[in-house]
């Protein structure tokens, strides 16, 4: 038998506090401008690769090789949008996930239990939906980890499309979800795609790493410093055989996001305001651009359903996502005894489940390093990256317009400011000055429409009695 849940249940996925809800929307404000430009992107991609007329240029180009040959850095374009540009949104990532355990809901275990445990059910039921998937049919299981990224932009890029007024604390747990899934990607990439080491130019790159957190560490401050310092950590990070994004990561985590005495923000949150839309409006759509451009047909959307490879990336992005972020967040809500917000129903989290199974950016990256030197196979892996995330696309947009009228109330509900303050009315209900100020205000408007009336009536019948008319000594009538 169940116990009784007390009257003092915590509730999940509840209003956010008001600093956190005004870092989650600027940040979801970048992510969203910068998820459309992915989308563009990708499409034209998708449309450069697939026009015979230009099909040859978007390989060429993809291929065409520039940098520095005796450093062992003269990469293709394709290469450096995956190594190079991605590594700026690991370090946009790594700051994020910093500021999430120092400072947002990841500092309180309470609050961390439910997105961490949502995130990590939702990688491992699309890696088991993909294991099983190939051993049924014989497939490679090398590709277990692609289906398990979420891409935070191009879900908010579908969000934005759709028109989709998603409540404030939906968008928080689905950005804390993709921060701790790119965590778990981060860790993948590093344990399961490195396949050898270069032990000086690791010594080398954890060398530079020390540097610059002893620099953090002692206030240096100035661009040129940290970027040449950034750009040998890297290159060295490269040569050692570790995906060179993680360097980006670690540099990332490194910076304070905890605000001193007489900072308004703190150096971590500085630094990520200006290099976000970098990241956003530039390295992930490029990396998209050179990652996208697969050929389109019917035999190659045939082969995606058809082959296990393929089919288990499409299953795990579209049943295995939704089903393990679901799955783990109502088991975390049984079994902490928690109760979901009273604002929200359990089809909301399904929804926001489904629009998790849009993997782009990372699932494009590791479909590239588990089938690297298969470039068939790798092309048709992405082709199944793209497809999965399409289908989730559109499933979620169906539920979540089944939902948007009521999005939109709680919206507005979350925005009404009737005392013009600048703080949303719901922050501020304990206040009683803020009930004094709507008082005031209710005040001035009854007097107004009284003032009206009078007029209104003078002018029809003449003057007659208004009941508490405004203005009269001791409230007699006018």
């Amino acid at each position: 038998m169940t116990a009784p849940r007390s009257a003092t249940a915590r509730k999940v996925l509840g209003r956010l506090s008001l600093p956190e809800r005004r870092f989650v929307a600027d940040a979801l404000r970048t992510e969203t401008v910068g998820g459309v430009l992915l989308l563009a992107a990708a499409i034209a991609a998708l449309i450069w690769a697939n026009i015979p007329a230009l099909g040859h240029s978007y390989t060429s180009v993809s291929h065409f090789h520039l940098g520095p040959a005796p450093l062992g850095l003269n990469l293709s374009v394709a290469h450096w949008a995956a190594d190079g540009l991605l590594a700026v949104f690991f370090f946009v990532a790594g700051i994020e996930l910093k500021r999430e355990l120092v400072a947002g809901d990841l500092r309180d275990p309470k609050a961390a239990v439910l997105p961490v445990i949502a995130a990590l059910c939702g990688m491992a039921a699309p890696a088991l939906v993909y294991t099983l998937t190939n051993l049924a049919d014989g497939g490679s299981l090398r590709g277990w980890a692609v289906p398990t990224a979420t891409d935070i932009a191009f879900a908010l890029a579908v969000l934005a499309v759709i028109g989709t007024s998603l409540p404030s604390a939906l968008r928080a747990f689905l950005l804390t979800l993709a921060v701790v899934d790119d965590l778990f990607a981060i860790l993948i990439i590093a344990v399961f795609y490195t396949s050898r080491l270069d032990y000086a130019a690791l010594g080398g790159a954890v060398a530079g790493l020390v540097v610059y957190w002893l620099l953090l560490r002692k206030g240096v401050r100035g661009w040129y410093v940290y970027v040449p310092l950034a750009v040998v950590i890297w290159a060295l990070m490269y040569k050692s055989g570790v995906h060179a994004t993680i360097a980006g990561v670690a540099m990332g985590l490194m910076l304070r996001c905890t605000t001193h005495e007489g900072e308004d923000r703190s150096p971590g949150e500085r630094i990520e305001h200006l290099v976000r839309p970098l990241s956003a409006g530039l390295a992930v759509p490029l990396f998209a651009l050179f990652s996208a451009g697969v050929s389109v047909s019917a035999r190659a959307l045939g082969d995606v359903f058809s082959q296990p490879e393929t089919l288990g990336v499409v299953l795990g992005l579209v049943v295995g996502k939704t089903v393990g972020i679901f799955g783990g967040t109502w088991l975390t809500a049984r079994f902490t005894r928690a109760s979901l917000s009273d604002d929200l129903a359990w089809a909301d989290v399904f929804a926001l489940a489904s629009l998790a199974g849009i993997g782009f950016t990372v699932s494009l990256l590791i479909g590239e390093l588990a089938f690297v030197g298969d470039a068939v196979l790798t092309d048709e892996v992405k082709a199944a990256v793209l497809s999965g995330s399409l289908i989730a696309a559109l499933g979620a947009t169906v539920l979540l317009k089944i939902r948007n009228a009521k999005y939109r109330r709680l919206c507005a509900e979350e925005e009404r400011d009737e005392d013009s303050d600048g703080i949303p009315d719901v922050y501020e209900e304990d206040d009683p000055a803020y009930h004094l100020r709507m008082a005031d205000i209710h005040e001035r408007k009854a007097a107004e429409h009284r003032r009206l009336a009078r007029e209104m009536t003078d002018a029809r019948h003449g003057p007659a009695e208004v009941p508490g008319g405004a203005g009269e000594e001791n409230d007699r009538p006018a």
